[in-house]
């Protein structure tokens, strides 16, 4: 007989190794949440964001090694919600890459010694055409540090190596604080989910932002008859669209009710006859959602009261359906 789980009463060097680089690192991040307790440093981020947040140009990130691979990240996340963003190779840099630079930009050098000799042809560029330079780095001493215009100082923290040669905390505080001038950026902008879908079409998380009116039938695609039709005229609309049930609205297109396949063979089973009038029969008040809803929303909705499709009204008005399985194959789930 198979036995539960092991507790590990004494933990190997592995695990031990594991844990005390996430216990550095918490206390790594705790210190850089504590930086902006500090006045300066408060009113330095802010300055800087405002600044990026004011730009005609774009925000040109860049860092060697390490902190050049988080460079990039910092790069990625800023251009998906909102804020311009490019990352420049500093050992590119002179060869040419400097082109990319205009004088509408701001250069944000990412460096934990600020010593790294790849930057210098940046800080010589940036400082013979005016180009604004901040600097993400954790030795205000630095030569970076000193040609920028403004520095967010980092924690002068323990890295998690054995050897404090890998950098490990030291990058992971570039990327929270990365993240964080994101975060910020987004407030300042009011960066909407519908914004961040116009960046995002594909895969799943796109689909999760996908909206009502991207999905729903419209015009002639929509099932509708007239309250005073009869139940074989409805049957020949419900069986034109496909859609297993059709509105009901009044001559200015006000959603008046719903009538599905269910309500008809629930009126045929009762006794009902086809020259029956629809308005008698159908559902008031139909569950509907807006156009402008998410369609996961919409799904949810579905689902929570056991049907397959949707009215979608605008003020009462008509405008479309959308069916469980439009939502399915979007990949909504």
């Amino acid at each position: 007989m198979l036995s539960g789980p092991t507790r590990i009463e004494r933990p190997s060097k592995v695990t031990s190794a594991a844990l005390r680089t996430l216990r550095i690192a918490n206390k790594g991040i705790d210190a850089l949440a504590d930086s902006f307790g500090d006045a300066a440093f408060s009113q330095t981020f802010s300055d800087l964001i405002h600044q990026v947040f004011a730009l005609r140009g774009r925000v040109i990130i860049t860092g060697m090694g390490k902190s050049g691979i988080i460079a990039r990240k910092i790069t990625a996340t800023l251009t998906s919600t909102g804020t311009p963003a490019m990352f420049l190779h500093p050992a590119e840099a002179g060869h040419g890459d400097l082109g990319m630079i205009t004088e509408h930009d701001l250069v944000l050098m990412v460096t934990r010694s600020g010593e790294s000799a790849e930057l210098a042809p940046i800080v010589a560029y940036c400082k013979r055409f005016g180009i604004p330079l901040a600097c993400m780095t954790s030795r205000v001493t630095s030569t970076a540090a000193r040609a920028a215009d403004s520095v967010l100082q980092l924690p002068n923290v323990r890295e998690a190596c054995p050897n404090e040669l890998t950098p490990t905390t030291s990058t992971t505080l570039q990327l929270v604080l990365g993240d964080a001038m994101a975060m910020a950026l987004i407030e300042l902008r009011g960066f909407s989910a519908d914004d961040f879908y116009k960046f995002h079409p594909n895969g799943r998380l796109g689909a999760q932002l996908l909206k009502v009116d991207d999905l729903m039938a419209k015009g002639a695609d929509v099932p509708q008859v007239r309250a005073d039709a009869t139940l074989l005229d409805a049957t020949i609309e419900m069986t034109r669209a496909r859609f297993g049930g059709t509105a009901v609205v009044d001559a200015e297109h006000q959603l008046l009710g719903a009538f599905t396949d269910g309500d008809l063979r629930r009126a045929i089973t009762e006794g009902g006859n086809m020259d029956a009038r629809v308005g008698d029969l159908m559902t008031r008040a139909p569950l509907t959602i807006a156009p402008g809803e998410l369609a996961s929303e919409a799904l949810r909705r579905m689902q929570s009261k056991s049907v397959m499709m949707l009215f979608v009204a605008n003020e009462g008005r008509l405008e479309g359906v959308i069916h469980m399985h439009d939502t399915l194959r979007a990949g909504i789930a």
